[in-house]
């Protein structure tokens, strides 16, 4: 099954990629319809590069830097005249999607060694494990943030803080914004969210998710009941190459997103797996850096006395922890 998602990604990839070609090909001709030194100067830039490589074969260096400063002057050319027609550079190459392995799922690393593209590696934890979790990106983002939802009441009776609700998620949208930025520092903590529903731990979630994917990571976005139940009914159903796959991906993903922790049923093989996954991402067991997010309705006390102290010590010591508070900002989005 894995094999077949993974072949038809593959075909979508090779289908986009040849249309962006096919397209950019027919903005060029375009183009030299339009302004016929251009054909000439790339036919010309093309062949003393066919030159360079027959002298770079045969050994004869004393010919490169001439053919070399005929290109550079040809290139000088050809960037003057897109200038001069208000157009730019990139219009005559593919748009390609992912512009680290432009649309073949693949990019090639030292000694002509190949490894998946993260924009592949992210569209088969989309089809494997995220499903739905996070089709609000688009919606839910920095650009979206709004503050204004928040109240500005200082009311410690109420709330039990001495700030206001809206002061309080301004500086945990500025830690979150921080978290991003050194997200490859080992240094940084992972980040717990805790307090009710409704009061913006997916939002800001899904803002630190959309930030990470932008730099080219992997995200894993699952509600702890459902990720726990995966990991486990694979186990018990001997399953061993799908779980290998979750367990890799689990461990291994750039951004891993836990929500709603404390909601599953619990047993030993839970509390195991639980900690399996804290712990490894916590102590970088699988050679990388890895951070991961925790969303939950529990205070850090509650967690102690709900999961073994080994689970809650981790949390406390390696977690950063951001108590939201305030009113259900579900009903003022209405």
């Amino acid at each position: 099954m894995a094999n077949e998602i993974l072949n038809s990604l593959l075909k979508e990839y090779e289908q986009k990629k040849m249309r962006e070609e096919i397209a950019a090909d027919n903005r060029k001709e375009e183009l030299y319809m339009k302004i016929p030194r251009l054909q000439k100067l790339d036919n010309e830039i093309n062949s003393y590069a066919i030159s360079v490589t027959k002298n770079i074969v045969h050994n004869k260096s004393y010919s490169l830097s001439l053919l070399s400063e005929k290109i550079h002057t040809l290139k000088k050319e050809k960037e003057l005249i897109l200038k001069e027609n208000h157009i730019d550079f990139n219009y005559l190459k593919p748009h390609y999607e992912c512009s680290l392995c432009c649309d073949t799922g693949y990019i090639q690393k030292d000694h002509y060694q190949t490894e998946m593209c993260s924009c592949l590696k992210q569209k088969l934890l989309d089809i494997s494990f995220n499903k739905s979790n996070m089709s609000n990106l688009n919606k839910e983002n920095f650009s979206t943030f709004n503050p204004l939802l928040f109240s500005e009441e200082i009311n410690p009776k109420k709330y039990r803080f001495s700030i206001s609700p809206r002061e309080n998620i301004l500086n945990i949208k500025e830690k979150s914004l921080k978290f991003v930025a050194d997200f490859d520092n080992p240094n940084t903590k992972n980040l717990l969210f805790s307090g009710n529903t409704g009061l913006g731990k997916t939002f800001l979630s899904n803002c630190i998710a959309n930030e990470v994917l932008k730099m080219g990571k992997t995200v894993l976005y699952q509600t702890a009941p459902v990720l726990l139940e995966n990991i486990i009914d694979y186990k018990l159903n001997k399953q061993k190459s799908h779980l290998d796959n979750i367990n890799k991906s689990v461990l291994e993903t750039d951004l891993l997103i836990i929500d709603d922790l404390g909601t599953e049923s619990l047993n030993s093989m839970k509390l195991s797996e639980l900690f399996t996954i804290i712990n490894t991402r916590i102590l970088n067991l699988n050679h990388k850096i890895t951070k991961t997010i925790i969303s939950t309705n529990l205070n850090i006390n509650e967690i102690f006395n709900k999961y073994e102290e080994r689970i809650g010590s981790r949390i406390a010591g390696y977690y950063d922890i951001y108590c939201f508070f305030g009113d259900d900002i579900r009903f003022k989005k209405r």
